[in-house]
Order: structure tokens, then C-alpha cells, then sequence
């Protein structure tokens, strides 16, 4: 596969999948093997539990969106920069489970993604979650790391 084509892969899934809801395109986009590297305890481990999680996430936050700002493929990888804006009008169970604020959050992050026969088969992401506990006014702002 060429790295056009991995990125193309990876687009869709963040623009039709997160965006656009639309849950039915993860069996084509994202491999039964699929292994996330994501730490977070609510992060889908398979195909099946990430239709839950793009339902859970869109509970608590209705109007996310990815806005993807670079893509940069190298063999089988591609690397995304992306904002994450969302307003939080509900609880996301097992991460927030605070009732919701009606805070904006932007939160910048890059996604590390391995493609492999024209599906998504591993994933890696850094965010910073940080801010967007601060912004969602669980943590104090002036703090640093």
C-alpha cells in the first residue's frame, strides 16, 4: 500500500468515523486485530467495543470534532495532528464521570496509526489531557508539567 493510501484510510476514519458518526464504516476502516495503545480505560480495544466508544464520547460530548491539521506517512505508519473541540453535555463514563459543564475544550493531539491491508491495525495517541481537565474545571489552571 502506498503512503497516499494510508493516509486516505486514516482521514476517513477521523472525518466519517468521529465526525460524521458514522459507526457502520469502523468494520471496514478498522482490522479485528485491531490493538489501541491508548492508556485511558474507556479506549476501544476492538472493532466492537469503539462503535460504544464513539457513542459513549458523543453522549458527553455531542458536537466533538477532529480537526485534522497534519498528516505525515512513512511505511506502514501515519502520523495525524489534530484539535479535538467539544462542549461537555454529559458524563463519559469511566474517564468523567462528572455531571456536565458546558465547558468547551480544545485539545491538541497526535495519533500514531499502523495500517496494514487497507485497515487500521494499531494506534498510539499523546493528548493533552491536561488542559482539557482544566478547561473543563476539574484541575485548577496555572498548573504545569
Amino acid at each position: 500500500m502506498s503512503t497516499e493510501s494510508n493516509k486516505a484510510i486514516v482521514r476517513r476514519f477521523y472525518e466519517e468515523v468521529f465526525n460524521q458518526r458514522n459507526v457502520d464504516l469502523i468494520d471496514e476502516l478498522v482490522s479485528p486485530e485491531f490493538n489501541n495503545n491508548d492508556p485511558t480505560p474507556v479506549a476501544s480495544r476492538d472493532p466492537e467495543s469503539m462503535k460504544q466508544f464513539i457513542h459513549t464520547i458523543t453522549m458527553a460530548f455531542p458536537d466533538h470534532h477532529h480537526q485534522i491539521e497534519d498528516l505525515i506517512a512513512e511505511g506502514d505508519r501515519v502520523v495525524m495532528r489534530c484539535t479535538l473541540t467539544a462542549t461537555h453535555k454529559g458524563r463519559f463514563p469511566g474517564f468523567l464521570e462528572m455531571p456536565p459543564t458546558g465547558n468547551s475544550i480544545c485539545q491538541r493531539q497526535i495519533h500514531i496509526l499502523r495500517v496494514q491491508n487497507h485497515q487500521i491495525v494499531e494506534h498510539w495517541v499523546v493528548r493533552d489531557d491536561m488542559a482539557m481537565m482544566q478547561q473543563l474545571g476539574v484541575l485548577p489552571t496555572g498548573i504545569s508539567v
